[in-house]
């Protein structure tokens, strides 16, 4: 089985920051419909986040959840289905102590889509992860997966950079176009 990892915040999200209330929860134009076309073609859709904005105790992780259950129900109002999502709410110089540290799930390491990859029976070498930063991109290169940049959110910035991605797509949408031709 085969997944397409999302990048939450400047890949699915409007980038804003720390997105801290569900309020905050804006879809990139032409989300839904390209998240609806990669499941059409057989993709399963996994949004893999770090979300240090818990370990710096501006939300708490129930919070996150709402956050990440707002996502989806738009998504879904739109026709776009997600299959799971995943988060980090570590950080190493975070104030909530329990948080507060270095672990095996923040991306650039691969605990994110290794967990996703155990839950859902998939074939690594065969995903695919959309990421705006290279911390994006390097995850998906240490499980083997194909890194591919978008230009929304940081990408712009991130492509001035050597980012190793397999290529670079201006949106989700032309990611996903080329993904499924």
């Amino acid at each position: 089985m085969k997944a397409l990892f999302l990048d939450r915040d400047g890949t699915v999200l409007v980038e804003k920051g720390y997105v801290t209330t569900v309020e905050d929860v804006e879809l990139l134009p032409g989300v839904a419909e390209a998240i609806a076309a990669a499941s059409a073609a057989g993709w399963k859709i996994i949004v893999v986040t770090n979300q240090a904005c818990v370990a710096k105790g501006l939300i708490t992780e129930d919070e996150l959840g709402e956050i990440h259950q707002r996502m989806v129900a738009m998504l879904g109002a739109e026709g776009a289905f997600v299959d799971g999502v995943y988060w980090c709410p570590h950080h190493p110089e975070g104030t909530v102590p329990d948080y507060a540290i270095e672990c095996s799930c923040r991306k650039p390491r691969a605990g994110l889509l290794e967990q996703a990859a155990a839950e859902h029976d998939l074939d690594l070498a065969a995903c695919a992860m959309v990421g705006d930063t290279l911390r994006d991109l390097e995850a998906a290169r240490a499980v083997g997966a194909q890194p591919i940049l978008v230009l929304t959110g940081k990408g712009g910035e991130t492509a001035k950079e050597d980012h190793g991605a397999a290529f670079v797509a201006p949106t989700l949408a032309d990611a996903v176009a080329r993904l499924t031709k």
